[in-house]
């Protein structure tokens, strides 16, 4: 017969070969994976946070205050001239526009939908100014010289950002063309510094555009109808053609400053 005391040693021994056996291991090296992933996700979120804030510390010299109510004044490159506001006509107007893209001036009375629109196709000129009107800064593009990344980049500043609409414009003398009312940038690159630096200068800037509080929501078919909007047609040179009223810009010129170009962004 075992006695008691042999029995417990027993146990004993048993329990102590169990509890060898049984370190998880497994468990130990799954907490090590999550924490390193966790410390991984941390270091990346301090890292972006990092680059988001050195962003913004650049373009602070570009946010509109009450002392310096047009910071585009600072962006090489940039053309001004001073429009009339509300000079509006009909949709079966067109207008003799001095500039391509126009950046103001004569207008159709119904604005594109600018609130962080990507157009595929060229829109009307006409409707896109309004849009200008408004507050909105327009990105132009041309089709054959911007393409892959570069119109990756142009749509990333663009898609839901309100009051901001891109679109191709056909026969751009420049790869890239930036607008808002009065103002003109136009560059050879879509990852220059000065688009961010025209966008925060003059995107609803409330010192630079006519209709302060106006509306970049779609107007809906009849009206502008931001799924089929009527198409791009180039500026005529002619005072009528077929029939179709043609009628001037009538702009004045303020101020131009050097416009220093660059390569293709493609």
């Amino acid at each position: 017969m075992v006695s008691g005391k042999n029995s417990k040693s027993a146990r004993n021994a048993r329990n102590a070969v169990v509890a060898k056996r049984s370190t998880p291991w497994g468990l130990i090296a799954g907490i090590l994976v999550v924490l390193l992933f966790a410390g991984g996700i941390f270091g990346y979120a301090f890292y972006k946070n990092d680059e988001k804030s050195a962003a913004t510390e650049a373009l602070a010299p570009f946010t509109p205050t009450d002392a310096n109510k047009d910071p585009s004044a600072q962006i090489p490159g940039v053309q001004t001239l001073s429009y009339t506001a509300g000079d509006h006509v009909t949709p079966d107007v067109r207008v003799a526009y001095t500039h391509s893209p126009p950046f103001g001036g004569k207008h159709d009375g119904f604005w594109a939908a600018c609130n962080g629109v990507v157009y595929p196709r060229a829109v009307r000129q006409e409707n896109l100014v309004h849009s200008l009107e408004h507050g909105a800064v327009w990105l132009a593009y041309n089709p054959d010289q911007v393409s892959g990344a570069a119109l990756d980049t142009l749509k990333a500043k663009v898609q839901n950002q309100p009051y901001t609409v891109l679109s191709p414009y056909p026969g751009l003398d420049q790869p890239i063309a930036l607008q808002a009312w009065g103002h003109q940038l136009k560059l050879g690159d879509a990852n220059d510094p000065r688009v961010d630096q025209f966008i925060t200068a003059l995107r609803l800037n409330r010192f630079t555009y006519p209709e302060v509080g106006a509306s970049c929501d779609s107007l809906g078919p009849g009206r502008f109808d931001q799924d089929n909007p009527p198409p791009f047609v180039p500026t005529p040179a002619q005072s009528e053609i077929n029939g179709t009223t043609i009628l001037p810009e009538t702009s004045q010129t303020t101020g131009v400053q050097p416009d220093p170009t660059g390569t293709a962004g493609s």
